[in-house]
């Protein structure tokens, strides 16, 4: 295998190791990192993995892009320690499952990518002696989920950016009730204005000397583990040697998880089509309709909040993937392969009224509870089989991606089904802690000298 190096989406910036690109976060020119290959998995190599446990399968597709930075064994000793905790298949009817990615440290799905994170920053940072600053904006459980992962490691600060009102009250408390050297800031806005604070910090010359990087999808480093557990629900749910497909539907926001999928696609997993489930903030399903891509100012707050994003960063990686190229700003520069991108992919957007009633219909039918998010991509698959009579027959393996633990949303729960979901270990003591948190505005000027004033 050759070294793989990465560029910059906006194509400006040098090209880079996977080290520098993790490191860094955010390309110099604002454009988001991409490996310039896709390593191939063969047949046989996906075939082994059925008789692997979840670790050793991250350890296989993670080693195709860092084999010439982190010795194998290594490599195993990370994904061991990052992955110790269940990740189920739960079936609902038939060859129709939800792949549970809510039994981490956190209850999201969140923590496949972020204890990865941790493993491979802390690695990197101890060979260069060096200190990082994580500046990540989140919608909910981004945060926590690296606030957890960051929480305590040497050589790495961590400062989260939320909208104070959209996130719910465990999300936040699983990021303020850690201190030293994690800091949160309640941005009075939305998501993307959180967004938008941190890549304006990263274009920002004069805090260079802060060293940051970003924890959430814009990085590099959180989409290649991102990949790994569609080649688990693959490996427990189809049959390479009878040529089995698999549907996958995701929950989308800032669609880092689906380019996480996508890239397993690309790596020869055997993927029939991606259900691109979007909530009320519908600018993919709509450019997918007519093919004029148009972000939504504000965004558009939901039930289904970590998914409030009117402008998807991993656009613009997924516009490079299909041969197009796309700005910060979401305009199309250079036009993508649009059949392409539709054979491979079905968007769809579910309101608030829907999502409640597929809680409440799933819960009722088959006695599986799920989230708002969960249930947008339950209902985005529904709606999709309704238009594929192969997808909705009975052996046609689909899964669904639970990406955050019910008890993240007990409100929405009780208003919907009057039941309290029963809470996960990480989430049982959080009423116990103290709380510690600060407050800013919108204004990229109080943003600065906020962060230069406490990282000197």
């Amino acid at each position: 295998m050759s070294d793989i190096v990465y560029s910059s989406t906006n194509l400006k910036a040098p090209k880079v190791s996977f080290g520098e690109a993790l490191l860094k976060g955010l390309a110099p020119d604002g454009g988001l990192y991409m490996p310039e290959k896709i390593p191939q998995l063969s047949t046989a190599e996906i075939r082994a993995f059925s008789n692997m446990d979840y670790h050793e399968i991250a350890a296989k597709v993670l080693s195709q892009y860092l084999h010439d930075a982190i010795p194998d064994e290594k490599l195993a000793e990370m994904t061991k320690a990052a992955y110790n905790f269940a990740v189920p298949l739960e079936q609902v009817y038939d060859k129709k499952y939800i792949l549970r990615l809510d039994q981490g440290p956190t209850a999201s799905f969140k923590d496949f990518a972020a204890r990865m994170m941790g493993q491979l920053m802390q690695y990197f940072l101890d060979k260069k002696n060096k200190n990082l600053l994580i500046l990540t904006a989140t919608s909910g459980d981004t945060g926590s989920a690296m606030a957890n992962a960051f929480y305590g490691l040497h050589h790495i600060n961590v400062c989260v950016l939320f909208p104070e009102t959209e996130v719910t009250e465990r999300q936040r408390k699983q990021m303020t009730t850690l201190h030293d050297n994690i800091q949160i800031l309640a941005l009075d806005g939305k998501f993307d204005d959180c967004q938008a604070l941190v890549k304006d910090a990263f274009n920002d010359a004069d805090l260079n000397y802060l060293n940051l990087s970003s924890a959430n999808s814009i990085n590099i480093g959180r989409l290649l583990p991102q990949s790994v557990y569609y080649f688990w629900a693959y490996s427990r749910l189809c049959n390479i040697e009878k040529n089995d497909e698999i549907v996958f539907s995701v929950p989308s926001g800032n669609f880092g998880d689906l380019m996480g999928g996508l890239i397993a696609k690309k790596m020869g997993l055997p993927v029939k089509k991606f259900v691109v489930a979007t909530n009320a903030n519908d600018e993919v399903p709509v450019y997918f309709a007519t093919g004029n891509y148009k972000t939504i100012v504000p965004s558009k707050a939901c039930v289904s909040s970590a998914m409030n994003v009117g402008h998807p960063s991993n656009m613009a990686r997924i516009v490079a993937l299909y041969g197009g190229e796309m700005n910060p700003q979401g305009e199309i520069l250079e036009l993508p392969n649009l059949d392409k991108m539709k054979d491979d992919m079905f968007a769809v957007s579910v309101d608030d009224e829907t999502t409640r009633k597929t809680i409440k219909r799933v819960y009722e039918r088959h006695k599986v509870l799920l989230e708002p998010h969960g249930a947008v991509g339950w209902e985005g698959l529904r709606k999709f089989m309704n238009q594929d009579s192969k997808t909705a027959a009975e052996q046609q393996a689909c899964a669904c991606l639970e990406t955050a633990h019910p008890a993240k949303f007990p409100e929405e729960i009780q208003h919907v089904l009057g039941i309290d979901p029963e809470l996960p270990p990480s989430l049982s003591k959080l009423d116990y802690k103290e709380e510690k948190y600060d407050k800013i505005g919108t204004d990229y000027k109080g943003f600065k000298k906020y962060l230069t004033n406490r990282y000197k």
